[in-house]
């Protein structure tokens, strides 16, 4: 039964997130931002990796087919960087997100959970003074 308690009051939090309030909040905007340097400048430079050996395949076969050792080819060599990039980027990511990302997020969860914690507060001591929190639609 204290399950269903605890999920009910969990969900009554959460259904008084004032969602614009969060977004508007200067923790989260620099969450936001802090990402975006981040991942703009990633993206943009696996993309641009991408294109690169796409164009080599399609105008530079000769280059491409070069033998670097043993019947391994520069295009081949090349394209196991597409993997080796897609392993870099994450590790990036994750190391940022660890010493970055992540500390942001809590500051703005604590945020969050305190401010919900004061308005499912002040609406519980509403209900007990027999006030309702939400206005009757004009009818």
């Amino acid at each position: 039964m204290a399950t269903t308690d605890d999920a009910r009051v969990e969900e009554e939090r959460l259904h008084q997130l004032d969602w614009q309030a969060i977004e508007r909040s200067d923790e989260f905007q620099e969450l936001v931002a802090a990402r975006r340097r981040f991942v703009i400048p990633a993206t943009i430079f696996f993309l641009a990796w991408y294109l690169g050996f796409i164009l080599l395949c399609g105008y530079a076969e000769d280059f491409m087919a070069e033998s670097v050792y043993q019947g391994l080819t520069v295009g081949y060599v090349l394209a196991l960087t597409q993997f080796l990039m897609v392993f870099v980027l994450g590790l990036m990511y994750l190391r940022r997100a660890e010493k970055t990302y992540d500390p942001l997020a809590d500051a703005v969860a604590r945020s969050v959970g305190e401010h919900a914690d004061d308005r499912l507060a002040r609406r519980e001591r509403a209900t007990a003074a027999g006030a309702t929190t939400t206005p009757e639609a004009p009818r």
